[in-house]
């Protein structure tokens, strides 16, 4: 599995006004139709992935050019869009923000039912790009939306966000199914951004000794790790990152090292799929395993548009709802022709589109 990109933005207040809204579902559905059928639902995937093609989604669909709103505004709209044609489209929308995100799971479920299709993978796949980027790559962003596009074929897509109170910012983290990898090791391909944070990052190639260490120290006696965690207390650690002793009561995670003695992870993977393992056990597997082995640690951030019809703040002009309509009204017709087989239209914008480069 792939992590294809980050993308950082303001957190924003306010949301889309409805009439702007219900364009925006009306576009995003003629563009993606006209995608499948000229590009196929495996190029779909691979371009929500890219964060620069989906922040200039937001844009030609009006919404914003940078704030926190694009993740899931555009998201929702391509998910109402889609609603009612997925098994047509074979392109299938769950998740979405705060208590959407946690009925996931339940979404892939009821689609695989009525499509009849296995819903594993699906699950496995959004829990886990969920624990890793909340909890393996420790960057201050918590996250609060996560949305999973995915075909009966097996591969998929998320985007999901985060958010960091400290300085009020977002990130978008977007991950493809295509490179079939991991999701432990480098899952990042490429991750753009301005914003360095102090992060605790378990997924590093040069954390491999990490992971192999914090796998190591949870299949040991909860009452061993404990003791050592405790003698943390007589360290003065340096001021090289947001981790600190005082993140970490031992008597609290007694209980978590029990279950993950217990249930003896294999490996790191396994170990982030335990429940109840979150940011803080691992930050103590790491001092513990640094204090005991002296593992190295490592603290890489792996984080590194267009306008068609305005934004919603006008910015850099007000929405113009004649031309939004326009578009939409040519793309259904280029779609209604695609589909009879008169693709003269599509070829007049390839041609188009070579001419511009």
């Amino acid at each position: 599995m792939q992590k294809t990109g980050t993308a950082n933005l303001p957190l924003h207040s306010g949301k889309a006004p409805q009439w702007l809204f219900k364009r925006m579902i009306s576009l995003s559905r003629t563009i993606i139709e006209l995608m499948v059928i000229e590009l196929g639902r495996e190029e779909v995937l691979r371009r929500l992935s890219d964060p620069y093609w989906f922040q200039s989604l937001g844009c030609i669909l009006g919404f914003d050019w940078h704030s926190s709103g694009v993740t899931t505004t555009v998201t929702g709209a391509i998910k109402e869009a889609l609603r009612g044609v997925e098994n047509e489209l074979g392109l299938f929308v769950a998740g979405g923000k705060g208590k959407r995100a946690l009925n996931t799971p339940q979404e892939i479920i009821e689609y695989a039912g009525k499509a009849g299709f296995a819903p594993t993978e699906f699950i496995h796949a959004s829990r886990l790009s969920a624990k890793v980027d909340n909890v393996a790559v420790q960057d201050g962003f918590n996250l609060y939306h996560h949305t999973i596009v995915f075909t009966p074929e097996g591969q998929w897509c998320v985007i999901q966000q985060g958010m960091n109170e400290t300085n009020l910012m977002a990130r978008r983290y977007h991950w493809l199914s295509f490179s079939v990898e991991s999701f432990v090791e480098e899952p990042h391909e490429a991750v753009c951004c301005d914003i360095n944070t102090d992060t605790l990052n378990f997924t590093a190639k040069e954390a491999i000794e990490l992971r192999k260490t914090s796998v190591l120290l949870s299949c040991e006696k909860p009452e061993k790790l404990v003791t050592e965690i405790e003698k943390l207390k007589e360290l003065n650690l340096p001021k090289r990152h947001a981790v600190t002793v005082h993140d970490i009561n031992p008597k609290n995670l007694y209980k978590i090292f029990l279950q993950t003695y217990e249930k003896q992870p294999e490996d790191f993977e396994s170990l982030l799929e335990t429940r109840g393992v979150g940011a803080k056990t691992l930050r103590a597997l790491a001092l513990t395993s640094e204090l005991i082995y002296g593992t190295p640690l490592s603290f890489k951030d792996p984080a590194r548009y267009s306008f068609a019809h305005g934004g919603k703040d006008k910015i850099p002009y007000p929405v113009n709802k004649n031309v939004y309509d326009r578009t939409i009204a040519i793309l259904k017709k280029a779609i209604e022709k695609a589909k009879i087989g008169r693709t003269d239209k599509l070829q007049a914008f390839k041609r188009l589109g070579t001419l511009m480069q």
